[in-house]
């Protein structure tokens, strides 16, 4: 089968013939892949700066961002049966079978000897079929198909989201709404980022009813602020204005929530949160010169405003679960600005036409694997839909 690898070795990335994976055990899934989004993980893993091929292989198959039916089951499989839509999750638990990855909590991995699809030790999904445990498949609804691409980029802001709650419930957060006042919002959160993982993300903090402050760094008016509105959000450029100009207008700052990668940025932004404030990291930046911040007045302010910093990486299974509701939610009220994330499709043949972005007006791309297999050789797959974004 078709499959896009890299062979970190030879710093090559090409399209390979592939073995075709077989169900083996009795919990297995077969899975054929319809479409897969790319990513600025897999740009960076395909430039060498990482990305580890499994044990005894040359070569690792890259792609995280899956979306495909279900071919063929297992004699014990009862989540999912043939036809059905899934998204996989990503990350598979240590060997040492660590207190976290017990649970299933391998984003919470101790060891660090975790392996992830497309990313660390594992084949990805940048190919025709994969076989997997039903434990790591996410039934997706029909309804959603054309959009369930985005599922595993939404759950970066869903896994966010879950800490946000459980952190926040040390003190009063939950907004306490007057009577007739189901508009009214009671926080100010701020996404840094006008890529996917920041407009997602901006999407779930709306569904919360927080009043959203999107900021990149294009100067309006472009695609990406006419997003922004059509979600009720509000568009800034940090071409534009400071971080501390950008707070003055939004009021206390409740919440940032960074997908940006950019550390200087992200630092800038950090001096602006407010009491009893959190800040999210998401991105993770290249290798750059130092920058230059005041250290002291920010942990002066962590302590004394109770604010606090989170990191945050992968997710956990419910996490994909909140992301299929979200995103239910999100088609229901904002069709034409979910449909608009994704703003490229293209076979997986053509997959070095991503390699680097050239088009600032790019959200997410996403390569399709052809037309859907016969129903009698294993249930009907939906045909990729065209149009395009990441």
């Amino acid at each position: 089968m078709r499959a896009v690898a890299v062979f970190p070795k030879t710093k090559e990335i090409k399209l390979i013939d592939h073995p075709e994976p077989n169900v083996t055990r009795p919990t297995d899934v077969k899975v054929k892949i319809i479409n897969v989004g790319v990513c600025g993980t897999d740009r960076e893993i395909w430039s060498g700066e990482y990305g580890d091929p499994p044990a005894g292989s040359d070569y690792l198959i890259t792609g995280h961002e899956s979306f495909g039916q279900v071919v063929e089951v297992g004699p014990a499989v009862q989540a999912v049966k043939v036809g059905d839509y899934v998204v996989l999750t990503v990350r598979r638990g240590c060997p040492e079978n660590c207190i976290a990855c017990r649970q299933m909590r391998q984003d919470f991995c101790y060891t660090g000897h975790f392996t992830e699809r497309g990313i660390k030790g594992a084949h990805g999904y940048m190919t025709e079929f994969v076989v997997d445990d039903e434990k790591y498949m996410n039934l997706v609804p029909p309804e959603i198909k054309d959009i369930a691409v985005l599922l595993e980029p939404l759950t970066i802001a869903e896994k966010a989201l879950m800490q946000v709650f459980t952190i926040q419930s040390r003190l009063p957060w939950e907004c306490r709404l007057e009577q007739g006042g189901a508009n009214q919002t009671c926080h100010n959160a701020i996404v840094l980022g006008a890529g996917p993982v920041g407009l997602l993300g901006a999407m779930a903090l709306r569904l919360l009813n927080m009043d959203v402050h999107v900021v990149a760094r294009d100067r309006a008016p472009n695609p990406k602020e006419e997003l922004a509105k059509s979600l009720g959000a509000l568009y800034h450029a940090t071409s534009e204005k400071t971080p501390q100009q950008i707070a003055e207008q939004i009021g206390n700052v409740d919440l940032v929530f960074e997908a940006t990668g950019a550390a200087k940025a992200s630092f800038d932004f950090l001096q602006v949160v407010g009491p009893n404030g959190i800040f999210i990291f998401t991105g993770v930046p290249a290798p750059m010169i130092d920058i230059t911040l005041d250290a002291g007045m920010l942990m002066r302010d962590i302590v004394l405003k109770n604010q606090v910093v989170l990191g945050t990486v992968n997710a956990p299974k419910i996490a994909f679960e909140n992301g299929i509701r979200d995103l239910l939610e999100f088609q229901k009220r904002w069709p034409e600005a979910v449909r608009s994330l994704i703003t490229g499709f293209l076979p997986l043949e053509r997959f070095q036409e991503t390699v680097k972005r050239t088009d600032r007006e790019e959200i997410k791309t996403v390569l399709t694997l052809g037309p859907s297999l016969p129903l009698q050789r294993a249930g009907a797959c939906a045909e990729p839909a065209t149009g395009g974004r990441k």
